[in-house]
């Protein structure tokens, strides 16, 4: 028994042996030139991705949209010089590529999502609405942008909190891009008595010089409304987002400081009460 399975597994080895060895007699050339025609257009693709990623590079393309076109590039030379090998071998491709669209379409239905986010993030990077270090405030969440990736862009905002938003959420949405700096508004009261045009100039003085204040961009001291106990004054300026609340606290300390040594009144508000005698 023990003769007839030794037998039967050397015939199979024989079997395999012969049925390998006519086909390297056969296809040995087909197939040490397809395998040359892989390698010369593993190399070949390297060589077009490089060129295309320093071409881009040149005219100052984003890197990272430059870093994808020119991976893109090469697997498109690799598959269609791996098409060609397999030609080579005298495998019939016309079933592959068929085969190969439908999964691209499925693929495609499937991971719609994700391809939006990526079709989006290109759209950023070739239009430019904003750039790295950008304040931007979108769907309700505001930051400085740290990082646009293809699939979504990172915001950090002032307590180190970071904020991922799809780009196909910002893409077709009401943008606000303050780029590197905040608008701060605030509003301060003075008495009746005191002179509004003094206490302008000292406010616009003293913000002049904050050195958390934008100079670059002009503050604006002014009437803005008439109230019950006071004459309300509108002030704005414009801070370095990232410093947002630690400027807001140190000028909002130094208009007190600089109204106080003007002697200029800021007001609480006061109710007069009549007591009436009753006959």
């Amino acid at each position: 028994m023990d003769t007839d399975v030794i037998s039967q597994e050397l015939a199979q080895m024989e079997n395999v042996y012969r049925l390998v060895t006519e086909f390297l007699v056969t296809y040995s050339f087909q197939l040490l030139g397809a395998i040359v025609i892989f390698l010369i257009g593993v190399w070949l693709g390297g060589r077009i991705s490089r060129a295309v990623l320093g071409l881009m590079l040149k005219h100052e393309i984003d890197q990272t949209l430059s870093a994808f076109v020119a991976n893109i590039v090469k697997v498109t030379v690799i598959v269609l010089i791996a098409i060609i090998a397999l030609g080579k071998l005298g495998i019939s491709v016309t079933p592959l590529v068929a085969t190969i669209g439908a999964a691209s379409l499925g693929a495609g239905l499937a991971l719609q999502g994700m391809l939006s986010n990526y079709a989006s993030g290109i759209t950023i990077i070739i239009t430019r609405p904003f750039v790295i270090g950008n304040t931007i405030s979108v769907q309700g969440v505001s930051g400085v942008v740290t990082e646009i990736r293809l699939g979504q862009t990172l915001l950090t905002n002032e307590e180190g909190q970071e904020i991922s938003i799809p780009n196909k959420h910002i893409v077709g949405e009401v943008l606000h891009n303050s780029f590197e700096t905040t608008l701060v508004e605030t509003q301060i009261g003075i008495d009746y008595a005191s002179d509004p045009e003094q206490a302008i100039a000292t406010l616009l003085e003293c913000l002049s010089n904050q050195p958390l204040v934008a100079q670059a961009q002009q503050s604006q001291v002014g009437v803005l409304e008439f109230g019950d106990s006071a004459i309300v004054l509108g002030v704005r300026y414009w801070v370095p987002s990232r410093q947002l609340y630690q400027a807001r606290f140190d000028v909002n300390l130094a208009l007190f400081q600089a109204l106080k040594q003007q002697d200029i009144v800021i007001p609480y508000p006061r109710r007069q009460v009549e007591m009436l005698k009753s006959d």
